[in-house]
């Protein structure tokens, strides 16, 4: 049984470089350490004992929007339902704070889509989702697709 929680300062090293593996592999955006840090309460993690095996952050932009990023499963725990169950989790978390849309800027649109997301044009998120974009060294050639979703009400 996998077996989410929500993150703790102790996490933060492991998941930094979690997150950083898939980042140097140009399979998602690098975070740093204190990005982290400054946003531990978005993050969920799957553990294995001590050992941080997964995780994924749901960042809250607006009052009905946010965000699904940095979700990374360590290579050998991926295949087994652990990314599944952590979009559900900040789904779930989304629908509890009442947010009506959350949506997510990745390499692997094909994951999202078989968990309800839907592809759309970038340039159809509101304004305010860029402001973490000016620090990106891709900005402004963003080759990530945006997928939305809607929470059933």
């Amino acid at each position: 049984m996998i077996k989410i929680e929500k993150a703790c300062i102790r996490d933060v090293g492991q998941m930094h470089r979690l997150i950083n593996y898939f980042a140097d592999k140009n399979e998602m955006l690098a975070r740093s350490l204190s990005e982290i840090y400054e946003n531990i309460r978005d993050y969920f993690v799957v553990r294995e004992g001590d050992e941080v095996i997964a995780c994924v952050a749901l960042h809250v932009m607006w009052e009905d929007l946010a965000e699904i990023k940095s979700l990374a499963v360590a290579e050998g725990s991926q295949q087994q339902g652990i990314g599944n169950e952590l979009v559900k989790a900040c789904l779930d978390e989304a629908k509890e704070l009442g947010l009506g849309t959350i949506f997510c800027l990745t390499y692997k649109p094909g994951f999202f889509e078989r968990v309800g997301f839907s592809r759309i044009d970038k340039m159809e998120l509101p304004h305010k989702v860029w402001t973490e974009c000016f620090r990106c060294p891709k900005f402004p050639n963003c080759d990530e697709v945006a997928l939305i979703y809607h929470p059933e009400v």
